[in-house]
């Protein structure tokens, strides 16, 4: 049995003294602090964009500076995120595995590391892409840490819908990197991504939302009931996917991210109404299966990305 199933719930762990820590734990432990699997989220998101910005391939330098540049500054804002969260990350079992939580890294080192993050991502994109992205970059992380972090999470349900503001610049980022300027392409991607988010971490949330109660966290399924957070997720749903459908009309993609966007959105909605549906009949537990549009939103947004870049091939 491990640390956190023998501890009781709400009880945090005690963290180790940092200097008997192994170097390469500590390695390890600090690249944890980046969530490194959120930011693969992240450029997923960036580098498609930028094969569509350029109409076919981008210069290779351009994307790789990118890639890194949007790691550092994701990391960055996640390390100060987690900086921000220490008190309740104890205290919830999903994130009690956390470097600050378990001592591997001190405060104090993640504070340090989080802002010369921050630091030299914003000044690495302004040497080695362009300013308009080093602002963009700077501002995504300023959102997320003071916006999300500081004043939206503990204060209302709506909490992921505007913060998740901040994981839709890379969109704006990829597009930037390659144009030093923006478009309505990047626009209608940025607000596909927008309203992707709710009904992408609703579902999530409604598994642990006994973690978020117990920290005082109003995340929308602790507040609401299934139902309702079940309706929201399917109105967001159908906007998304109608949004997704924009960049054809206005011109921007062709007949092979159409299709993908018909496909990948009906079956999206497809998910979104059979939660609903059991939600609506009282379903509660593992039957109510939320963790399967989870799971395929992430699913959706990389094949969704993908047809972005591969569409300027076949037009």
């Amino acid at each position: 049995m491990t640390a956190v199933e023998s501890r009781p719930a709400g009880v945090a762990l005690t963290p180790s003294p940092v200097g008997h820590r192994p170097f390469g734990a500590r390695i390890k432990a600090f690249v944890a602090l980046t969530k490194p699997r959120i930011i693969e989220l992240l450029l997923i998101t960036t580098v498609p964009v930028m094969f569509l910005a350029a109409q076919g391939v981008p210069d290779l330098w351009l994307v790789v500076t990118t890639t890194i540049g949007g790691y550092l500054s994701a990391g960055g804002a996640n390390a100060l995120n987690m900086y921000i969260d220490r008190d309740i990350d104890a205290l919830m079992d999903r994130t009690s595995q956390r470097p600050l939580v378990t001592g591997m890294v001190s405060p104090r080192e993640c504070l340090a590391f989080g802002i010369a993050l921050a630091v030299i991502s914003t000044v690495f994109f302004g040497l080695l892409v362009n300013w308009l992205s080093a602002a963009l970059s700077l501002g995504a992380l300023l959102f997320y840490v003071v916006v999300y972090t500081m004043l939206l999470k503990r204060r209302t349900s709506q909490n992921i819908v505007w913060g998740g503001i901040a994981g839709c610049m890379p969109v704006l980022i990829g597009w930037s990197a390659v144009t030093n300027s923006m478009s309505w392409a990047a626009v209608i991607l940025f607000a596909v991504i927008f309203f992707w988010t709710p009904p992408h971490y609703w579902p999530l949330s409604m598994k642990v939302k006994d973690d978020y109660a117990r920290v005082g966290v109003p995340m929308l399924p602790v507040v609401a009931s299934n139902r309702v957070v079940a309706r929201q997720i399917v109105v967001y749903s159908w906007v998304m996917v109608g949004v997704s459908l924009l960049l054809t009309p206005l011109g921007y993609t062709g007949w092979f991210y159409t299709a993908v966007a018909l496909l990948t959105g009906g079956f999206w909605l497809w998910e979104a109404h059979g939660l609903q549906n059991r939600a609506k009949a009282g379903v509660t537990g593992a039957k109510l299966k939320e963790m399967r549009l989870f799971h395929w939103s992430i699913t959706y947004v990389s094949l969704l990305f993908v047809a972005v870049a591969v569409d300027p091939f076949l037009r």
